[in-house]
């Protein structure tokens, strides 16, 4: 580098480091979206988007990154589960950001925005300004408040007389579930679990802006968006295309084949227990203790956290949260209580209740979730016919 260039990007770091002043960008200086693909990582399986901004005639190339979050904080896990995570606006280097999605093979696509000089500079001051430490924090919302709808939300702020929705950029309209079911294999774990988490409040169709909580249509949008009378996008190219890779699959290690093994052994069990008169009540235990915990996190996260896509979760019904208490009752003693049958047909007419809002898409559940259901229907029936047969043998 020369060295009166040097010179100068010494003096813009000393400026940044202070934040006392933020000087303009020279006539060379250009700003970015950048559009990431997916990753294999959970947390990387929707893409990633970012603001770049670069002036060579400082020796400026910075990327603006709202998705960091500290995963080391205080009540992290905690805050977390409740819905409470704080992201941030965070600045790096753009050799480091183009160096870690290249390692991890991650297509990248720049969108340079077509913005005056003025334009430049007052979108570089906003970023510089939200980037101070009193400012980089923000609520995270998977679907509403997250590192790609800050995108648009950061343009709309600066520019919010000139920049103009264009909502005519979707091909076709999806809901937040079909989106979700878009970036990831339906028989994985991550899918299973967020079909598991997530309430029928996901199942409505999402709106165009609502479909920019993904990445790839904040990058749609501005292909099509305006800034004024004219396009806000000036040039799109390919930073990096990945290499093509095998695609991976493990149908042993998916929740189907789980799923599947349960419901083989719950048969099983129940033919052979049906068959010897007996009950196995190792199988109920683990079935009403498994099904009971996890209807005490779909609670939780549907009634105790701040998460607007837990609500109206419709699992509760077959993920039962009594079963946790149920549990203790049938499988400490050989005899049923007395009030299990009435238990037993109540907890049956919910498991089929999950039938007709399935079908009428009140919600959308996992496939995954057929062998379960049938494997619980089974069970919840012998159990019935079993501790009638008992109270009849036991009269007579």
């Amino acid at each position: 580098m020369p060295l009166k260039r040097l010179t100068t990007f010494l003096l813009f770091a000393l400026s940044m480091v202070g934040h006392s002043q933020i000087p303009d960008l020279s006539p060379l200086s250009k700003i970015s979206v950048m559009t990431c693909g997916p990753g294999e990582e959970l947390y990387a399986t929707f893409g990633h988007s970012a603001f770049r901004v670069k002036d060579p005639a400082i020796g400026l190339d910075i990327i603006y990154n709202y998705g960091v979050f500290d995963f080391y904080s205080d009540n992290f896990y905690v805050n977390f589960a409740k819905g409470k995570l704080d992201y941030k606006l965070a600045r790096q280097r753009y050799s480091n950001f183009i160096r870690e999605y290249k390692y991890d093979n991650r297509w990248v696509n720049e969108q340079v925005l077509q913005l005056s000089q003025s334009e430049k500079n007052e979108l570089f001051r906003f970023l510089e300004n939200n980037a101070l430490p009193e400012n980089s924090t923000y609520p995270y919302d998977f679907f509403y408040n997250n590192c790609a709808t800050k995108i648009w939300d950061v343009l709309d702020t600066v520019f919010p007389e000139k920049l103009v929705f264009d909502e005519d950029y979707l091909e076709k309209q999806y809901t937040h579930r079909e989106l979700i079911r878009l970036n990831m294999p339906l028989n994985s774990w991550s899918a299973f679990g967020i079909d598991l988490a997530l309430g029928a409040v996901i199942d409505d169709i999402a709106t165009p802006k609502e479909h920019m909580f993904l990445p790839i249509y904040i990058m749609k949008e501005i292909n099509k968006a305006k800034l004024g009378t004219k396009p806000l996008l000036r040039t799109l190219k390919t930073i990096y295309k990945p290499q093509p890779q095998e695609p991976k699959s493990n149908f042993l290690g998916s929740p189907l084949f789980w799923a599947l093994g349960l419901l083989l052994l719950v048969i099983i069990f129940t033919f052979s227990d049906h068959r010897n008169n007996r009950r196995t009540k190792g199988v109920d235990l683990a079935l009403f203790l498994l099904t009971g915990i996890a209807g005490m996190v779909i609670f939780f996260l549907w009634f105790i956290t701040d998460h607007t896509a837990t609500a109206n979760n419709f699992n509760i019904l077959w993920a039962f949260p009594f079963n946790l208490i149920t549990a203790f009752f049938i499988g400490r003693k050989q005899s049923l209580p007395w009030w299990t049958n009435k238990y037993l047909l109540m907890v049956l007419a919910l498991l089929m209740a999950v039938v007709p809002l399935w079908v009428l898409e009140v919600q959308i559940f996992s496939p995954v979730l057929i062998p379960i259901l049938l494997a619980l229907g089974i069970r919840y029936s012998f159990l019935y016919v079993h501790n009638h047969k008992q109270k009849t043998q036991s009269i007579a």
